[in-house]
Order: structure tokens, then C-alpha cells, then sequence
């Protein structure tokens, strides 16, 4: 009797293991993305905001897109917003050879480098700067992901919809967060 109790937690700690390692498997390798208007964590410049006369999108940066990526999609979220996730920007099928964007992309449905533009939380299409009710500062997130397949999207996608044709074909993700408050 006391072999079986003693293989008994054996048994158990290699039952876990296995169980762990779809998990571990699943895992995506991360992104790196900057910008050399701000840093991670730190204030996002006025001038991309909408404190800004002529607000732009900043100039953005990443590396790490795995071999085997086929495009890029770009999600600018504020989940601080008093009514919900505040969405400003969705930016998709973008070639997987692009290593940054730079500041003021044009509100344009299709853009230079083939990426296409999604809908903002207003139905505008391009960026929306931060312009939190005056408080607390907002966490802005430039959420970058890589995936194995071209959308099939129209311009004008919403977020919710980018991110439900994006389910299944997820390669490498990574996030830069700035902050805004006025």
C-alpha cells in the first residue's frame, strides 16, 4: 500500500505537466513596439491629441514579426473611458514588411503601403487622439499584432470585427501604453 501512496503524487505531478504544456505551447512570441514621441508608460505629446490645433498619429516602431507573419494589425485602445473601451485607431493588413509607421497616416480608407484603416469608436475612419473627460491621466494602448493571413475586410472594419476575423491566426502580439489626462 505505501509504494501506490508514494506513486500517487508522482502520477499527479506528471498529470499537471502534461496538462501545462498546451498552454506554455500556445503562447505568443511578443512584439516590441516604441515610439519616439513617447516611452512606454510616459505622457503622449500634445500634438497627438486632441488638445492639438491639428492632431496626428505619432510615429510608431516594432520589431520581432515572426518568419512566418503575413501582415500587421494596429488597435489604439483606452479601456479607462467612462462608457467603455474607447477605441481610436484600427489600422489592418498591413505588410509584414513595414517596420514602423510614421506620425500624421492620413485618414485614408487604403493606405500607401497597403494597409487599410478601420473605424474609430465616432465611425471615423484614421486616428483619434486621446481627449479624456478632465481627471485622472487615461492608459492609451497601441496594441500591434501579427498574424498568418490577410483579413478579409473591407475598409472601414470596426475593432470588434478586426479582432474576430483575427481569432485562429494570431502569430506574435505586443503593446506599447502611453498616458493622456487634461
Amino acid at each position: 500500500m505505501a509504494v501506490h501512496v508514494k506513486r500517487f503524487p508522482i502520477f499527479i505531478a506528471f498529470a499537471l505537466f502534461a496538462l501545462a504544456l498546451p498552454a506554455a505551447a500556445q503562447n505568443n512570441p511578443k512584439l516590441t513596439v516604441t515610439s519616439s514621441a513617447f516611452t512606454a508608460g510616459s505622457a503622449i505629446p500634445v500634438r497627438y491629441s486632441c488638445k492639438s490645433p491639428k492632431v496626428e498619429s505619432p510615429p510608431l516602431a516594432w520589431k520581432g514579426v515572426p518568419a512566418d507573419a503575413k501582415t500587421l494589425v494596429l488597435i489604439v485602445k483606452d479601456p479607462d473611458a467612462p462608457n467603455g473601451t474607447f477605441i481610436h485607431w484600427v489600422v489592418y493588413n498591413l505588410p509584414v514588411t513595414l517596420t514602423r509607421l510614421d506620425a500624421n497616416v492620413p485618414p485614408t480608407e487604403k493606405l500607401a503601403n497597403g494597409g487599410l484603416q478601420g473605424a474609430n469608436s465616432l465611425g471615423q475612419m484614421g486616428y483619434k487622439g486621446p481627449c479624456p473627460p478632465p481627471g485622472s491621466p487615461h492608459h492609451y494602448h497601441f496594441e500591434l499584432t501579427a498574424l498568418d493571413t490577410t483579413l478579409d475586410l473591407k475598409p472601414g472594419a470596426t475593432a470588434a470585427q478586426v479582432e474576430e476575423a483575427a481569432k485562429g491566426h494570431v502569430k506574435a502580439t505586443g503593446d506599447l501604453v502611453g498616458t493622456f489626462a487634461r
